[in-house]
């Protein structure tokens, strides 16, 4: 590609109906403007990450933004010079993002969101604040924000189990949880919330809002991405990571140099066995 490619990462909590029949109008205009990505449709909302031109992006956003309860979508940009998938797909879903929890309805009854902005400033003011990342554990290993408690999850269905095993104290005080973009918070919080946490809040857009606005302030790192760019650092420019091609864990351009990293065969993840994740059936942990 000629232009450079711009990635868009949105999803919309919004009572959807008809998915057929949009299902079959998105697969129209994403293949008739050239763009890539994946689409995911549910009764509960909309999640997609497409990459193409402006033009091209723009011209789909129409069609995405005339939907009923879609109409504010606002996505979240990042600049690549090469398009990141392979091809376009648009799917049909119970849920955009797996959970599996009854009762969790991020349309009707949302998490507390807090800002970029404002979550940098109590930062920086060091107010007595918890950060939780409610990421996998494969994630989390490329970057995270200083202090944050890490469940230590390899599935976001695994993350209530988890909430168990968090200091009860947390339950009244003040909690910010985090994620890529936002969407596993939306359904993070309100769970948290139904378990008695009286202060949880959400960082509004994620990590990835989080570098557009203030950038890398106490965060350490980069951010995972699910495409091929991998990672991505607090100017929204892919790394130089990659995905091990035996067990499917990312390596950050460091683990490449370790002597166990050997392409297209180990990593320091797998030199002993492939650890469970990342669609990993091996019983051994990393």
């Amino acid at each position: 590609m000629s232009a450079e490619v711009i990635n868009l990462s949105c999803y919309k909590f919004a009572p959807l109906e008809g998915l057929e029949e949009l299902r079959t109008r998105l697969q129209e205009a994403t293949k008739a403007h050239g763009l890539k990505g994946t689409i995911l449709l549910a009764p509960e909302g909309i999640n997609f990450f497409l990459a193409g031109t402006r033009p091209q992006l723009a011209a789909v956003l129409e069609v995405i933004r005339a939907v009923p309860g879609l109409a504010d979508v606002v996505p979240k940009e990042s600049p690549s010079s090469d398009q990141p998938f392979k091809r376009m797909l648009v799917k049909i879903k119970k849920e955009i993002i797996a959970f599996g929890v009854e009762g969790v309805d991020p349309a009707r009854r949302p998490a507390t969101k807090i800002s970029a902005r404002r979550l940098k400033q109590w930062l920086d003011e060091g107010r007595p604040v918890t950060l939780l990342d409610t990421r996998n554990d494969y994630e989390v290993r490329m970057g995270t924000f200083k202090g944050a408690i890490v469940p230590q999850i390899w599935n976001f269905r695994d993350f209530p189990a988890a909430v168990e095993n968090l200091p009860a104290e947390l339950k009244t005080q003040p909690v910010v949880m985090f994620c890529t973009g936002g969407i596993r918070c939306e359904k993070a919080g309100p769970f948290m919330a139904m378990q008695g946490y009286t202060d949880v809040l959400q960082l509004d857009g994620g990590i990835l809002k989080y570098f557009e606005e203030v950038g890398g302030a106490h965060y350490e790192g980069e951010c995972f991405v699910f495409d091929e760019r991998v990672g991505v650092g607090p100017d929204l420019r892919e790394t130089g990571s990659v995905i091990c091609f035996n067990c499917q864990m990312p390596l950050t351009v460091e683990d490449q140099q370790r002597p166990d990293y050997v392409y297209e065969k180990s990593c320091r993840h797998c030199v002993d066995g492939k650890p469970k994740g990342r669609g990993n059936t091996a019983q051994r942990g990393a």
